[in-house]
């Protein structure tokens, strides 16, 4: 069975930093692109970053471009979420994603707020 299984959301102050994660499990993690994808409150799903097979080529919406990074860890089958500098717009719910597919893991909660 494919899971994707996100932690490490929090509620911090504006500036703050968090990193999430997105553990992947019944299949060939290596094999795939993998994205984050978030969706805010009353709002629509916004794709957010991606990275491809072996790490080396990574995506950015330009919302968070120059204070996210992505990143993997293909030993661990892991899809890493640095954010820094956060702002109350990156409140939402955030969600890791096989690249174009419709398998997206439970996703974990980010709350930036004063």
């Amino acid at each position: 069975e494919v899971q994707l299984v996100e932690s490490g959301g929090d509620m911090v102050q504006p500036g703050g930093s968090l990193r999430l994660s997105c553990a992947a499990s019944g299949f060939t993690f290596s094999t795939y692109d993998m994205s984050w994808v978030r969706q805010a409150p009353g709002k629509g799903p916004e794709w957010v970053s991606a990275i491809n097979t072996g790490g080396g080529s990574t995506y950015y919406a330009d919302s968070v471009k120059g204070r996210f990074t992505i990143s993997r860890d293909n030993a661990k089958n892991t899809v890493y979420l640095q954010m820094n500098n956060l702002k109350p717009e990156d409140t939402a719910v955030y969600y890791c994603n096989i690249w174009e597919t419709a398998v997206w893991g439970q996703g974990t909660q980010v709350t930036v707020s004063s």
